[in-house]
């Protein structure tokens, strides 16, 4: 059976899986400190239209604000345990949206479709405002197919077990320059996870779509490279592994594995 996948850009991506919408981290805005959007059109406004929205941790790429504030009323945003506490402008859009906190192990449904919480392995922190940590998550969407959506996350100890059998999985696989240190997926450390999980498509995200203010000239490659480098690597690491690797806006239709 069917899902769809659609990446707009950095970590935002739709999902769509028996009848239902469930929209990635996200970021539908040009530009927020010191970052501005580089390649890909913004997503049209009907990107908001969805059943569900999912947040995996409290980093502003990743929970933005003004972003969540262009929902409609009442849509439903999953974001980890605690977020609302940490996050002020969080709890004051919970007036008019359906927050929903989890932890790793819980689970909501929209239709068909049930969304489980798996841990992450990243800072859980709100920079630069203070020093809550709330967990951070990755999710499993599970309706006709099995899609992992790892929001940001290093590799970790038993992460196949914990997020278990997949179809699709959305990898991160860069950040904001040459080095990414612990909780961070480059693309050599997404391709061993794809090794670890083994699912039947892979889509790589987290790359190519913001670029620090001022630094367009520098290591440019570094912004535009490790989706090819994924793509590559995957091929020596996981080679049963299908890894379509979509322009901004682009969708694909992956097929579960039975």
């Amino acid at each position: 059976m069917p899902v769809d996948v659609t990446w707009w850009g950095h970590a935002t991506a739709t999902v769509r899986d028996s009848g239902v919408s469930v929209l990635t981290d996200p970021v539908l805005v040009q530009r927020f400190a010191h970052l501005r959007r580089r390649r890909g059109a913004l997503p049209p406004p009907s990107v908001t239209t969805v059943d569900m929205v999912l947040v995996s941790h409290l980093h502003a790429d990743h929970l933005h604000l003004g972003s969540l504030s262009r929902l409609p009323a009442g849509t439903r945003v999953v974001v980890p345990g605690g977020a609302a506490s940490a996050v002020p402008g969080l709890r004051k859009l919970g007036a008019w949206l359906d927050l929903v906190e989890v932890r790793a192990g819980d689970e909501v449904r929209a239709g068909k479709v049930r969304v489980r919480a798996v841990p992450a392995a990243h800072d859980g922190r709100r920079l630069p405002y203070g020093p809550q940590q709330v967990r951070p998550l990755g999710y499993v969407v599970e309706g006709e197919a099995r899609t992992y959506f790892a929001g940001d996350t290093g590799l970790f100890a038993g992460m196949a077990d914990v997020v278990g059998p997949v179809d699709v999985a959305l990898l991160p696989v860069g950040g904001w320059g040459p080095f990414l240190g612990d909780g961070h997926l480059d693309a050599r450390r997404a391709a061993q996870a794809l090794a670890r999980l083994k699912p039947t498509s892979a889509v790589p995200v987290h790359y190519g779509t913001y670029w620090p203010i001022g630094m367009d000239a520098v290591r440019p490659h570094e912004f535009h490279a490790p989706g090819d480098e994924f793509v590559r690597l995957a091929g020596r690491l996981a080679p049963r592994v299908a890894v379509h690797r979509l322009r901004h806006g682009e969708s694909a239709r992956l097929e579960a594995c039975g």
